[in-house]
């Protein structure tokens, strides 16, 4: 689904949006993303469709940029998603909360069970999210609070949840990814190995680990198509 949460289960479908000329005009600077070259950004944005498709073999849903919405495409903050179940986030930034309307309406196309937060003292981006196949760690940001992890325990029952302190401007999964069923790969920053350490100390599961010299390499998920 181009979403936290089901990396490590076996999917069919992703889930993109096109990429706004707003975003290249620098309108993402709020959230300290800089201007982007929007021709380069619309290739990069055609080859991830290409490879979605034609190497992961996954059926491609693509939701039509929009200008009022410049980090749209930035759809991993609007939906936690494992199993049937997705959580539709409610993002710390009021300016991104709408975006999660053509996100929710897609998944309720696809017949996921759609679960909304209504409380307001609640924040929650979904990078934040790091599942890992045995449980969830929830990254304590900027971004989202302790009632938002909560939510997230609230709707996966099933599973552990852990909360993680997140230090800078980073996501949780902005430091530290799954680069395989039982290993976390994350960069080389304070940031990014104090996360993984306290990981390491909240979870019952041995994982490998790998780190990578870049933080943003790290960002990445696992998954198993089919």
């Amino acid at each position: 689904m181009g979403t936290p949460g089901e990396g490590l289960g076996r999917c069919s479908h992703a889930l993109i949006r096109g990429v706004p000329e707003s975003l290249a005009s620098g309108e993402g600077a709020g959230a300290g993303l800089p201007a982007l070259d929007l021709a380069k950004a619309q290739r990069e944005h055609g080859v991830l469709g290409g490879k979605l498709r034609q190497r992961l073999g996954l059926q491609l849903l693509e939701l039509p940029p929009e200008e009022s919405l410049p980090l749209g495409p930035l759809l991993g903050d609007t939906a936690v998603i494992q199993g049937d179940t997705a959580l539709i986030t409610r993002p710390w930034s009021p300016a991104r909360r709408p975006e999660v309307d053509g996100v929710r309406k897609a998944l309720q196309d696809l017949g996921l069970r759609i679960v909304e937060i209504g409380d307001e003292n609640a924040t929650l981006d979904g990078t934040d999210v790091l599942f890992t196949g045995r449980e969830f760690f929830v990254g304590l940001s900027k971004w989202t609070n302790h009632r938002g992890a909560e939510i997230v325990a609230d709707t996966f029952r099933d599973f552990a949840v852990s909360t993680v302190p997140v230090s800078g401007p980073s996501h949780l999964r902005g430091l530290c990814g799954m680069g395989g069923p039982r290993t976390v790969v994350a960069g080389s920053s304070d940031a990014a190995q104090k996360a993984v350490r306290a990981m390491a100390v909240l979870t019952d599961h041995p994982y490998a680990s790998l780190t990578l010299p870049d933080d943003a390499a790290a960002d990445c998920l696992f998954l198993r198509p089919g």
